[in-house]
């Protein structure tokens, strides 16, 4: 890969209008171009006017009239749109002011994952030790998606048909997740708010000012900036999303800045008590007096809107000492570091971006900073430069794989320098299936709706909490469920999928996956992985492998388990259906295992070998774990004894 990346990358080659690459430039500097005038919009006479918004009102009330079935319609107010300027905003001009949004948009997981580890080697599963996020070391991860402009194929609720379009997986190192646009107010999206909050991941919009005229609206008085705080509060318990991104990138007159602090004072106020888990960010670009020059630190410039705020999102283009003096500025404040965002341009735009992104996030994380990803998209968007047509409506499979295969080796690189949230929620279920497919497919089967691709992001089940990268990879042509299964790719040692956190204080384990080895007369050994420490710390493992074994064979340290003859009882798993019904060669395990004490789960991963003369591949299509009490089974089970036998440590056994 690394082949085909130059060492410094040149200038972006996202699509801009002029102004806005001059403004892009502009930041590289700190230092804006002369400010243009702004023309003033010729409003329509009138009687056309009226006749115009007449009609349009009549049209939506026959598209609302459709809106029976959330699963069949069709009409635009489903599709995600920004707000162009105040008077939208503050009269609530939105096609979808009627819709119950809480029908199609799920609330914030908070219970989904637990709190946040560093991880030593991110891959491997065995001999790679977790460390506690802590206050005294603690970064977070805000990734802003700027992507052609956005609302593209995204913007539907209902599937479109670009299978192969920028989709987002690496939630588990996420703390916040910006949906970006160039237009006044921008709102995300239901399918990112549903994948996003799927994975415990808040979402926030961005309010941008790039026009002196919409600046001096809604600054003119203490009641505009009541009214637009209002308003702008007003769109996150509509549609769900938990706060902003504020970046006013236009000169303040002198008088106005009192006003602006007022606005950014009071927006976060609003968010934190009227939205769950509302969070308001400023993006460092104006200063105290006024002035468009972008700082590319925190400093007593711009120090007033960090306090106002829950955090500032620092521009790109800093350098060492910029980080120095903004260690030096959150000391004064008071504040731990983890509140500034330093940016990172994955463009590679004044530092080094791309696949040699590490460079800069290492030098974040080194200095206790948190990080700010602009565009990680460039993964999908830059595929063009080598010949790729990303913009197939119906999608393109040289695409699709490229694009996967990029994007894991990119996150791959950079993940330890992020935290890692496990999974900390029980029944936990996941079929790999990242919002898009060129199939749908039910328990292996094809579906009837199986003709043409989807892409949805409110589909996405939970990922996998590291990146793939040589070790598996999202499979589009066979899937247990979903649009896709994960394909082994390495064959040599076992790996790590999942973190997570599960606590079992009735020490009583089920696991069942779904799997599938295609025809071979060597058929690989396909084991899954899980790693139990005792309940109340986390110093000594236990390597549980569920495969195929002849009995189970409990040993200290390792044991191998022998999946359940028969299906689970009806309700004890949501694999629970008879294994028969599965597609040819799709096959079923389920292992129920009681321990003599408190444990937890900490770790699911994959052990898969093959002889090397074999070339059979092996697909993992749906993984399901629960805690579950054994009065309410009359199965068999696999009894281990770990405190009485002491099987944690070998010397003690």
């Amino acid at each position: 890969m690394d082949n085909l990346e130059p060492e410094v990358l040149e200038a972006s080659s996202k699509v801009m209008e002029n102004n806005e690459i001059e403004s892009e430039n502009d930041k590289v500097t700190g230092i804006p171009a002369e400010e243009e005038e702004v023309d003033a919009v010729k409003k329509e006479g009138d009687g056309e006017g009226e006749e115009k918004r007449r009609k349009a009102c009549e049209k939506e009330t026959v598209q609302r009239e459709k809106c029976h079935d959330i699963s069949t319609c069709r009409c635009t107010q489903l599709e995600a749109e920004s707000i162009k300027d105040n008077r939208q905003l503050l009269e609530f001009r939105v096609r979808s002011r009627d819709i119950d949004w809480r029908q199609y948009v799920q609330p914030l997981d908070t219970g989904v994952r637990a709190a946040a580890v560093y991880l030593d080697r991110q891959a491997d599963f065995v001999g790679s030790s977790r460390r506690q996020v802590t206050e005294d070391n603690r970064r977070e991860l805000l990734v802003c998606h700027d992507m052609m402009g956005n609302y593209l194929e995204d913007r539907h609720f209902h599937s479109s048909q670009k299978y192969d379009d920028y989709r987002f997986v690496h939630w588990a190192a996420v703390d916040y997740f910006c949906y970006f646009s160039h237009d006044y107010v921008t709102i995300p999206p239901c399918g990112w708010l549903n994948a996003a909050h799927r994975h415990g991941v808040p979402v926030v919009g961005t309010f941008i000012v790039e026009a002196a005229t919409r600046l001096d609206e809604f600054l003119a008085s203490e009641e505009s900036v009541e009214s637009t705080v209002e308003a702008l509060t007003r769109l996150c318990e509509h549609f769900g999303f938990e706060g902003w991104l504020v970046n006013v990138e236009v000169p303040v007159p002198q008088g106005k800045m009192p006003s602006l602090y007022r606005f950014v004072r009071e927006l976060t106020a609003a968010t934190e008590s009227r939205v769950p888990h509302g969070r308001v960010f400023w993006y460092d670009s104006v200063t105290d007096d006024g002035h468009l020059r972008w700082q590319n630190e925190l400093n007593a410039r711009n120090a007033e809107f960090f306090r106002q705020s829950h955090g500032t999102l620092i521009n790109y283009a800093w350098d060492e000492e910029h980080l120095q003096r903004s260690a030096q500025q959150a000391k004064k404040e008071q504040s731990p570091r983890h509140r500034v965002f330093m940016g990172l341009d994955v463009f590679g735009r004044s530092r080094r971006g791309g696949f040699q992104s590490l460079e800069t996030m290492e030098l974040i994380a080194s200095n206790g900073f948190s990080a700010g990803i602009f565009a990680p998209g460039w993964t999908f968007e830059t595929l063009n430069r080598f010949g790729y047509n990303i913009h197939n409506p119906r999608g393109d499979d040289q695409v699709n794989a490229s694009f996967l295969a990029r994007n894991e080796a990119w996150w791959a690189r950079i993940w330890p320098t992020l935290a890692t949230h496990p999974y900390s929620s029980l029944p936990f279920f996941t079929d790999f299936c990242v919002g898009s497919g060129r199939l749908k497919f039910e328990r292996g089967w094809r579906t009837s709706a199986a003709d043409r691709p989807f892409f949805n992001l409110s589909l996405q089940s939970l990922q996998p909490s590291v990146p793939l990268d040589r070790n598996a990879v999202h499979h589009f042509d066979e899937a247990y469920s979903g649009g896709c299964s994960l394909l082994m790719t390495n064959y040599e040692r076992a790996f790590r999928l999942f973190v997570t956190d599960f606590q079992l204080p009735l020490g009583v384990l089920l696991v069942s996956y779904v799997f599938k080895i295609d025809d071979d007369a060597v058929a690989p050994n396909f084991d899954l992985l899980v790693r139990v420490t005792p309940l109340r710390r986390n110093d000594e493992d236990l390597y549980l492998f569920c495969g195929d074994y002849t009995g189970s064979i409990v040993a200290p340290q390792r044991c191998y388990l022998s999946p359940l003859a028969g299906d689970l009882p009806s309700g004890r798993s949501r694999l629970q259906q008879d294994s028969r019904s599965l597609a040819a060669r799709w096959q079923m395990r389920h292992y129920l295992v009681k321990f003599d004490g408190p444990v937890r789960v900490e770790d699911i991963g994959v052990k898969c070998q093959r002889p090397a003369e074999s070339s059979t591949e092996v697909k993992l299509g749906a993984v399901y774990v629960d805690a579950l009490s054994l009065e309410d089974l009359k199965d068999t089970w696999t009894d281990i004894p770990v405190y009485g036998k002491r099987m944690w440590n070998e010397q003690r056994a």
